[in-house]
Order: C-alpha cells, then sequence, then structure tokens
C-alpha cells in the first residue's frame, strides 16, 4: 500500500500512457498481466521521492573522502545522533549517497495548518524546509513559534491567503513556524526566506541549504551518470545543448579537469545567470555559458575568427552532450501531472530539431550522448530509431557506466540495440521505504542496489558518428 495517492493525469494523458505501457511488442514480451503491474507500480512510484539523496562532490576542489566526512558530520548534527550512513558509489566515484529514512507513518498532526504549493511541496519530502513564497494558506491564528502540520496543495486549487482549506492535501510532516500569519499575507512587499523549519518531515532527508556549496551539487544519481557516458577528456571542445541549471555543465568540466572548453546554451537568459554563478562557485575556469536557441546553433555561414560563441560551424564539437528539453514525467516526487496531451506530444519535434543540428555540429568520430528525464517512448526509443534511420553516420555505442536496465520495448529496435540503451525505472522497486532498523539491518552492496534503481525515470543513449561522410 503506498502511503501517497498514485499520480494523477489529465485524462488524454492517463490514455496515452496506457496505450505505451501496454504496446504490443512490451505485451509479447511480458504479457498483459506483468505489464499492467509494472505500469501501476510506477504510477505509484512517482508519486514517491527517490530512496537516496545524490550529492555529486566537486572533484575540483576536494577529494571524496574529505567531503564525505565533513557531510557525514553535518547529517549528524541536522538528524541529532541519528545514525545514517553517507555511501561512496563503486561505480560513480564522484557522488555520495544519503538514505531518506520514511515514510513515517507515526507522526502525530497538530492543529494548526500551513498550506504550500505543489512546487514547495516536492522540495519538502527530498529536505527542504519551507520558504515564504511557496506559502499559499495557514490556520486563522497561526503565530511565530507554533507547532504546525504542512500540507501540500497537489492540485493548486487553495487559494493564496485562506484561512481553512478542505481540498485535497497530502501530508508532508511537522515543523515550527518561523512567522506568524499576519506577517505572512499582510505584507507590503513580497516576503522571503523562511517561512517553516521543518522538524518532523514524513522523508527524513538532509537540509543542503548553505551546506558545504562549493564542494556539492545535489543531482539526481542519472544525471550524475550522464556526463561519466559523455566522458570529456582534457583538452576536448564540448556542447552542451540545454545545459540549464548546470549541474551536467559542471560536471563535465570537473571530469576534465577544467582543462578543455565546455559550451553551454540556454535560451533563457536567467538560467545562463544561474549556470554562470554554479560555475563561479564551483571555480571552473572552462565553461563559457551562452543565452542561445540550440535550435539555431548551426552556423550556414562563415565566422568571424575571434567569435566564441553560437552559431557555430559544422564539425566544432569533439563530444555533445543533448540533455534534450522533455515531459518531465520521471521527476519524482510528482502526484499531479497538469500538462496536456498536446504538451506532451510538442516535444518528439523539437527533440528531433535539436538532435539533427547535434549531429551536424559534431565531429566524425565524436560523442553525441541524448538523455530525458521522462518515461515515454516516443521521447526515448522512438528517437533512437529515429536517429539511426535518418543519419546513417550514427550508431549505437555501449555505455559505461551501464547502471540502469535496458531500453523498452515498443520502438521496433532490436533486443541488441535495446541492450545498448539505458532506462531508469523506478518500476523496478517493489518495497515500501526505509527506517533504521532496514539500514542497520542492510549490507552496504544491497543499498548501492536499491540507490540505482530507486530514482527518477530517466533515458540515456551514445552515438558515435563515423569518420565517414
Amino acid at each position: 500500500m503506498s502511503f501517497f495517492p498514485k499520480i494523477v493525469f489529465q485524462y488524454e494523458v492517463e490514455e496515452y500512457l496506457t496505450k505505451v505501457f501496454r504496446n504490443n511488442e512490451l505485451i509479447t514480451a511480458l504479457g498483459t498481466q506483468e505489464a499492467e503491474k509494472k505500469y501501476q507500480s510506477l504510477l505509484s512510484i512517482l508519486s514517491h521521492p527517490p530512496a537516496f539523496t545524490t550529492v555529486r562532490v566537486n572533484t575540483h576542489l576536494a577529494s571524496v573522502k574529505h567531503v564525505k566526512k565533513l557531510l557525514f558530520e553535518e547529517i549528524q548534527k541536522q538528524f541529532k545522533g541519528l545514525c545514517v550512513p553517507v555511501l561512496e558509489h563503486p561505480k560513480l566515484q564522484d557522488i555520495l549517497l544519503i538514505p531518506v529514512i520514511g515514510p513515517r507513518r507515526d507522526l502525530k498532526k497538530h492543529a494548526s495548518e500551513v498550506i504550500v504549493g505543489a512546487q514547495c511541496g516536492y522540495a519538502v519530502l527530498r529536505g527542504a524546509h519551507v520558504y515564504v513564497p511557496g506559502i499559499v494558506s495557514t490556520s486563522r491564528f497561526m503565530k511565530a513559534g507554533d507547532l504546525v502540520s504542512v500540507y501540500s496543495d497537489i492540485e493548486g486549487k487553495c487559494k493564496r491567503g485562506t484561512k481553512e482549506f478542505d481540498g485535497v492535501k497530502v501530508f508532508l510532516g511537522n515543523g515550527i513556524s518561523e512567522l506568524s500569519r499576519s506577517e505572512i499575507f499582510s505584507s507590503n512587499g513580497q516576503l522571503k526566506g523562511l517561512g517553516v523549519r521543518m522538524i518532523e518531515p514524513v522523508y527524513l532527508s538532509p537540509s543542503f541549504d548553505n551546506v558545504l556549496p562549493s564542494h556539492l551539487f545535489l543531482q539526481n544519481l542519472p544525471s550524475v551518470v550522464v556526463s561519466h557516458i559523455l566522458n570529456p577528456q582534457p583538452g576536448e571542445k564540448i556542447l552542451d545543448m540545454c545545459a540549464a541549471p548546470g549541474g551536467k555543465t559542471t560536471h563535465l568540466a570537473a571530469l576534465m579537469h577544467d582543462q578543455g572548453e565546455v559550451i553551454a546554451m540556454d535560451k533563457i537568459a536567467n538560467k545562463i545567470k544561474k549556470i554562470k554563478q554554479n560555475a563561479e562557485l564551483l571555480q571552473l575556469n572552462c565553461i563559457k555559458a551562452f543565452c542561445y536557441d540550440g535550435t539555431k546553433a548551426l552556423s550556414v555561414e562563415k565566422r568571424e575568427d575571434k567569435q566564441e560563441g553560437p552559431p557555430f560551424l559544422p564539425e566544432s564539437f569533439d563530444r555533445i552532450l543533448l540533455d534534450a528539453p522533455c515531459s518531465g514525467m520521471g521527476q519524482r516526487p510528482n502526484m499531479v501531472y497538469l500538462s496536456t496531451l498536446k504538451e506532451v506530444t510538442s516535444y518528439q519535434p523539437l527533440q528531433r530539431k535539436l538532435f539533427t543540428v547535434a549531429v551536424k555540429l559534431l565531429k566524425p568520430g565524436g560523442v553525441l550522448v541524448y538523455s530525458t528525464c521522462t518515461i515515454t517512448l516516443s521521447e526515448n526509443e522512438e528517437q533512437v530509431a529515429w536517429a539511426l534511420k535518418t543519419f546513417p553516420c550514427l550508431q549505437l555505442h555501449p555505455q559505461e557506466p551501464h547502471i540502469g536496465g535496458e531500453g523498452m520495448k515498443g520502438a521496433g529496435l532490436s533486443l541488441d540495440q535495446l541492450k545498448l540503451l539505458q532506462r531508469f525505472d523506478p518500476s523496478a522497486v517493489t518495497w515500501q521505504g526505509m527506517d533504521v532498523n532496514y539500514l542497520q539491518g542492510s549490507r552496504e552492496d544491497d543499498l548501492i542496489s536499491l540507490a540505482n534503481k530507486d530514482c527518477i525515470g530517466f533515458f540515456i543513449a551514445k552515438f558515435i558518428k563515423s569518420n565517414s561522410k
């Protein structure tokens, strides 16, 4: 029995996904019952956070061992002596894994309530405190210092400033209010800062507010895998086509020992500013970030010799990462997915435009890695089938490390081709939470194996461009 309800989709999207996960190839391979069981398991687990918090160590500035020691001390302090291990991953040697305790089913609920928006709620489930901009409603007489129970308005129906809310809400845990109701809702200016300090979250996960900011980067496990698969080398010229917020960009730079050039592009100016801030914070100098639309990044005319930024001449890059804009259905936790079917299906054409530009910008012999954080066939395996048919110069290549499962059936790819793909499928997880007793009774290898499976939904394909024209 899940702690939270299954993720809810709009009716047309639900119908669309049902067809995807009951496609003929899949039914033939698994049988109707097993295919349905996997799909229902996926819907349940998407509404829960992953079982581990993953942090990538900025190895450009510090060793993993040193940061592990500092992080363990910080967690001991936050968890008031509760012994939660910090694990090193044997195949991803620049990340640390912290088990998430929960869901905790025995927490007492308080009369005073705080309602937060869905996005704020998801952040709380992954270890954050509640900040004022995320607060939608509070009980009528709430004062600073009150013990409060925090709930998420997962459907977005609570009106700002409401004194009582009887709509669909999900309990996130208990905290202490830092401000009164009147301070939150009567301010002339837009208040910022801490609103509720969580003391009994349903999922106990460390807060990383100002914790070793130049040494750590919070990143989902598959997002770290991507950069290792691209495997950039010192001195190379790398393109990160859709780079915001810069987690993969900074990882690529660190893997290259800050030697070479990482070009990061995104078409939203504020996101480029964030990439530059992250590069500066992590003291990585080989990153150059540009506000530019990736679909227009190929130059059809001769460039100025001194021009650094886009558009670029054909065959300019040794390796390209296309972590494509996608429907984001693999993100966790997510209890209500609001996008329409039209929005969901709009990503495939955009991804193909970006992919076409990437192939032309890649040098012969170069590596192109395509990834998404979604679960559909149309944005993942179907894109691979299309790419192999459209670009004879591309060949699928084995991935190292290969931690996720193989690709999903339904796009007409051969079994050998599916084995070269990497799909992180959280429906493979059958357990229902982690407590201290489970931690103490588990071997480290088993915990690592669980972390590899119980993560966000994600997809990776690696291509090599042949030398022949």
